[in-house]
């Protein structure tokens, strides 16, 4: 099936966001894609709220999914965001959501790693979600792994996706920028996708403080797609559970694990 990711510059104004949401799933609906990614923050930018950041979530979560399902319903395709969703305290979730083309929704999967790191506290304003969450969901034949941002820099998450079936991993992001954070990014994406052997679509937001960098890997870490810090773009790719096996055959490195693994019963 062909997937689309894209990316663009999020605004504080939830409305103006789901307009470029729109615009871009119009394309990647055009390209023949069945599901279209969005980066995290596809919502709203944290940066860009000053005040009352818990009570513009809790205002706006609400209708940015219902206008996301509208919007995979009215073009006909999955689409896949990251928002701000209230959790009754001041620090809400950071959490992706996953639209069927019906405007159904899927999944939804709340960031379990919180980006404490390089100066920025991101659990200052942000609740983490249960470590224990583990979320995939089938299309097209394929399923699929939902991770966020951070979330790559620990791969154990990634593992444990591709041992519950994940084929390919959807992985929105808001990556700062910084010394060095361009190679980590693209060096984090190939592992996860070849020491996994699964597809890697990721959706980076771009702008003055993220890089953008969104891309789409194959199971041998091999960017098919890819663009840079365009202010607003998108790419397309056609992944196939057909790659994974044929990746899977010569490189069987879930079938070779033996860490983590029971070791097999006397005779």
């Amino acid at each position: 099936m062909k997937v689309s990711v894209g990316q663009f510059v999020p605004s504080g104004d939830v409305f103006e966001n789901l307009e470029t949401l729109d615009r871009l799933a119009g394309q990647a609906k055009a390209d023949g894609a069945e599901l279209v990614l969005f980066p995290e923050e596809s919502m709203l930018s944290i940066t860009q709220v000053k005040d009352n950041f818990a009570g513009q979530v809790a205002k706006d979560w609400s209708r940015f999914v219902q206008r996301l399902s509208f919007i995979a319903a009215g073009h006909g395709i999955a689409v896949v965001a990251g928002g701000y969703e209230p959790n009754g305290e001041e620090s809400p979730y950071n959490t992706v959501v996953a639209m069927d083309a019906t405007g159904a929704i899927v999944a939804s999967y709340r960031k379990i790693h919180l980006y404490d790191a390089f100066s920025f506290k991101e659990s200052s304003r942000i609740t983490a979600g249960p470590a224990d969450q583990r979320i995939t969901f089938e299309l097209g034949g394929l399923r699929f792994g939902l991770m966020t941002c951070y979330d790559i820099r620990f791969p154990e998450l990634a593992r444990d996706l591709a041992l519950e079936g994940a084929d390919a991993l959807l992985i929105g992001a808001a990556w700062y920028k910084g010394e060095h954070k361009i190679s980590h990014w693209n060096t984090l994406l190939k592992a996860r996708a070849v020491e996994n052997t699964v597809w890697v679509a990721a959706a980076g937001t771009a702008g003055e403080r993220t890089i953008g960098y969104s891309a789409i890997l194959d199971p041998m870490a091999q960017a098919v797609e890819y663009l840079g810090d365009e202010s607003e773009g998108l790419v397309t790719a056609d992944i196939t559970r057909q790659r994974v096996d044929e990746v899977r055959e010569f490189l069987p490195v879930l079938a070779n694990r033996r860490i983590g693994v029971p070791a097999p019963a006397a005779e």
